[in-house]
């Protein structure tokens, strides 16, 4: 794992427990990562997510569906600014993921929002991430 980019580590993550069908995955904590999680909780990619404290490091165990339970598949999650490379969106030119079936992840002035709560806001920032 790498020891820079600790976003891109989660997502990625989350996206091998997603293609290998698990019902759950652990991933480091961070408070930017568990502000990604509730978006991804509300729009319905993953079905929830804990907390587990330890001696060394918190923990996030991910639930990434349940039986009975309507979530959305997650077919890619594509890590946009990364460390290296910083990307940026004004308000105006937000990305709509998928024709509206997906949804980006901005990190903003008014905290970590969907792509369209950001127009709603009217505000840009940096773009995160593409799920869909």
């Amino acid at each position: 794992m790498s020891l820079t980019d600790p976003i891109g580590d989660a997502l990625t993550c989350i996206r091998n427990a997603s293609r290998a069908q698990k019902e759950r995955v652990d991933i480091k904590a961070s408070n930017l990562i568990e502000e990604i999680l509730k978006i991804l909780r509300r729009e319905r990619f993953v079905h929830d997510y804990r907390k587990i404290e330890d001696k060394k490091q918190s923990l996030i165990r991910v639930y990434l569906k349940k039986t009975g339970e309507q979530t959305r598949k997650i077919s890619k999650i594509v890590r946009v600014s990364r460390p290296g490379l910083r990307r940026y969106t004004k308000k105006d030119a937000i990305p709509t993921v998928l024709s509206g079936l997906g949804i980006c992840v901005l990190s903003t002035p008014a905290g970590i929002l969907t792509g369209d709560d950001a127009k709603k806001r009217s505000v840009g920032g940096e773009l995160i991430c593409k799920v869909w």
